[in-house]
């Protein structure tokens, strides 16, 4: 979906859509695996640096998880730009996900479908390939986040999850508890209040037991954009009274525009890209606002310029991530975001990313 080699992506953009979504993305991983990579065009710039949980983001643009579901390229994404990249989602046991085709895309929106279903090779080959990428040296600058979720036929999900914590509590900077993904029966159910605060209790004891004592990883929980007022509110309440450490806001929603055409909309699965932009960046500000900015938020939806970054930080992110805007705009973007928040920054008189997070909410 983004372009191994350093050229233009909109010269072979049209290549790279002509393919099946999915065989798309894989031909990319590939080659990143084989080291076509573009070459690294990291924005170095003191103002962009996020300090949170003890760690320290060189930049505050990320990549969302989906992209690197096995933790086979999390160096060469770093290498491009990237503050930091959350892998994932792994299950603990390998699975197929559901049948293809299973990524839908629509140029003129820019907006993605997926009905994926969390395909991964499971925790073991995972722990195997960040294990490697961990141990090389030099390491790529910028931080390691990984997105856990659980097995389709898991009847107790705290199992699945507290397994992930177990095998992999070394080798994250943050765990993200993925529990808002359309495409696993019941996993929604879990943002439930009852259910999340046992969950997160769970998750919390075997992160102890598992975990650097003194450093450990952060576990910051994915949600939905499908909240109403009333969900928004319990979430929010249950996020402080579970001392979550963070918010990922937001998965894919399930609502369908109605300017989207018909053959694209009536895909089952979640939609994200340009779509989801305000959707998302108003559920930023409402949990912003209810959790009076005490608990960090990753901002995610449909960003694709420096702009669009900049609104979900001024409505109460910490942080960003991109996703479904790198199959229209190309690695290239990563680069340009950064710049544009620099330059944004420099028109609003402010010293640092971070003087901006929440600035229309505060």
């Amino acid at each position: 979906m983004t372009l191994p080699f350093d050229v233009p992506y909109q010269w072979v953009k049209p290549f790279f859509h002509a393919l099946d979504a999915e065989t798309a993305h894989r031909l990319t991983i590939l080659a990143l695996k084989k080291g076509l990579a573009p070459p690294s065009k990291t924005v170095h710039d003191p103002r962009l640096k996020v300090s949170l949980w003890d760690r320290q983001f060189p930049n505050p643009v990320g990549l969302a998880a989906g992209f690197d579901k096995n933790a086979d390229i999390p160096g060469p994404m770093l290498n491009m730009g990237f503050g930091f990249v959350e892998l994932g989602t792994v299950t603990p046991k390998p699975q197929e996900g559901n049948p293809r085709p299973r990524i839908f895309r629509c140029a003129p929106h820019e907006a993605v479908i997926n009905r994926m279903g969390f395909p991964n090779q499971g925790v073991d080959v995972f722990k195997s390939n960040i294990a490697k990428f961990l141990s090389e040296k030099p390491r790529p600058q910028g931080l390691i986040g990984i997105n856990i979720g659980m097995n389709k036929n898991q009847k107790d999900p705290a199992k699945d999850y507290c397994r992930l914590i177990r095998h992999l509590g070394s080798y994250a900077d943050y765990f993200t508890v993925n529990v808002s993904s359309p495409n696993t029966p019941g996993l929604r159910d879990l943002q439930k209040r009852e259910h999340l605060l046992e969950l997160i209790k769970k998750v919390k004891e075997q992160r102890t037991k598992s975990c650097d004592k003194k450093f450990p990883p952060p576990i910051l929980v994915k949600l939905a954009p499908d909240l109403d007022e009333a969900q928004q509110e319990e979430l929010a309440q249950t996020a402080i009274d579970a001392e979550i450490d963070g918010l990922i806001l937001t998965n894919t929603t399930l609502a369908r525009p109605d300017d989207l055409p018909e053959k694209f909309k009536s895909q089952t699965g979640g939609l994200s890209g340009a779509p989801l932009r305000d959707k998302s960046t108003e559920i930023i500000r409402s949990f912003y606002k209810l959790t009076k900015g005490a608990i960090p938020i990753i901002g995610v939806g449909g960003i694709s310029s420096g702009q669009e970054a900049y609104a979900k930080i001024k409505a109460g992110a910490s942080l960003v991530q991109l996703y479904s805007a790198l199959v229209y705009h190309g690695p290239e973007l990563i680069t340009q975001i950064n710049k544009d928040l620099i330059a944004l920054l420099e028109r609003d008189g402010l010293e640092s990313i971070t003087e901006a997070v929440g600035a229309e909410t505060n």
